[in-house]
């Protein structure tokens, strides 16, 4: 257990590092929106690679910063019982969410989306916009994304067998989020 534990504590570093560049870009999107509005109302010209670099930027944003959310145990849960529940029960409930739910759907989407990049990256699609950009750094988004939440998946079901196994210390206490 404690190779396996010692692999999902790299993806955490992974995911950490991921996460750092996802808050950057909530930055860098928010000065290339002000940037836009500026150029656009000041002097009056836009460029569509403006508007796409945000949704670039928006697609990283949120596809290789989901995982740290997972692993910081924020993610979006049902509250109804989860909040209620003592002990180890919560830590049932999430191996329960994650071997079930997240691995299948998302090892899916991974292994769905990693063709679309491909095609997208030989092809060098473009964007029909005039002055639109290149497609695949976008696209590129969610193979790498999905597989990236697919292995935090694995990471968390590893800590959560270690904890309950008493070799891996986890807060898991739950605060229900302000409504």
């Amino acid at each position: 257990m404690s190779a396996l534990l010692k692999l999902a504590l790299g993806m955490d570093w992974i995911s950490e590092k991921f996460g750092i560049f996802a808050s950057w870009t909530v930055l860098l999107a928010a000065m290339i929106s002000a940037a836009n509005a500026f150029v656009r109302y000041g002097f009056d010209w836009s460029s569509n690679s403006f508007i796409e670099i945000q949704w670039y930027l928006f697609a990283y944003m949120v596809m290789v910063g989901a995982p740290i959310v997972l692993k910081l145990n924020e993610h979006v849960r049902v509250d109804l019982i989860y909040g209620k529940l003592k002990g180890n029960r919560p830590v049932y409930v999430d191996l329960f969410g994650l071997v079930v739910f997240l691995l299948p759907v998302i090892g899916v989407l991974a292994y769905l989306s990693w063709p679309y990049f491909l095609n997208t990256f030989i092809s060098g699609e473009q964007s029909q916009n005039a002055g639109g950009l290149i497609r695949w750094p976008v696209v590129l988004a969610l193979p790498l994304g999905f597989a990236m939440m697919w292995l935090q998946g694995w990471a968390e079901i590893i800590k959560r067998v270690a904890y309950l196994q008493g070799k891996y210390q986890m807060d898991t206490h739950y605060e229900k989020p302000l409504q």
